[in-house]
């Protein structure tokens, strides 16, 4: 898949010396956590990104050229047990969740524009916890995945009223399903 990238970002991929970071957002039920690969604090599109360092941790993004629905997993360690409890909590099933690629440049500025690796919503969070700390993994599935999913809505006038209770528009369906219809000349 071809990338828009910025031209200070595709000469900075060819430059000897590669700094990358990675940006991560997700949603959790307070608001969203953004965190990046970085040691302190930084600002990048507007907002402000706190940082995980060595603790931050992913899984494999993979990219194809054919249709497949694909995850990945962050994980953070090194977290408090109350703080570990507290993010399973707040973790719910379906909030979107975004990897980036960034560049730094010597002087610790980010080259513009990072490069969406990922995006995908919360599947399952899990967390492991031994003596002195705990590790926080969160899945994220592709929104591919849902064409696995079987829809059980219908073209019917039962499930057009579960969602519009006034809505008349499919009420002569199951009339006409086996109607044989005469058109044009005999």
């Amino acid at each position: 898949m071809s990338r828009d990238l910025t031209p200070d970002f595709a000469a900075a991929l060819g430059a000897r010396d590669l700094r990358p970071v990675i940006f991560y957002e997700g949603g959790f039920a307070s608001g969203p956590l953004r965190l990046w690969s970085g040691l302190s604090a930084i600002d990048w599109a507007g907002q402000s990104w706190s940082g995980a360092g060595a603790l931050l941790g992913l899984g494999s993004v993979e990219e194809t050229g054919s249709v497949v629905a694909s995850g990945t997993v962050v994980s953070l360690s090194g977290v408090p047990p109350d703080l570990g409890q507290l993010a399973i909590v707040e973790a719910r099933q379906g909030l979107p969740g975004k990897l980036w690629l960034g560049l730094l440049t010597e002087a610790g500025t980010i080259i513009a524009d990072p490069v969406l690796a990922f995006a995908g919503r919360l599947d399952v969070p899990e967390i492991t916890d031994d003596v002195e700390t705990c590790r926080i993994t969160i899945s994220y599935e592709s929104r591919l995945i849902d064409l696995n999913t079987a829809r059980s809505w219908r073209y019917t006038h039962e499930s057009q009223k579960a969602i519009w209770p006034d809505d008349r528009g499919f009420e002569y369906v199951t009339a006409i399903q086996d109607q044989e219809i005469k058109w044009g000349r005999k």
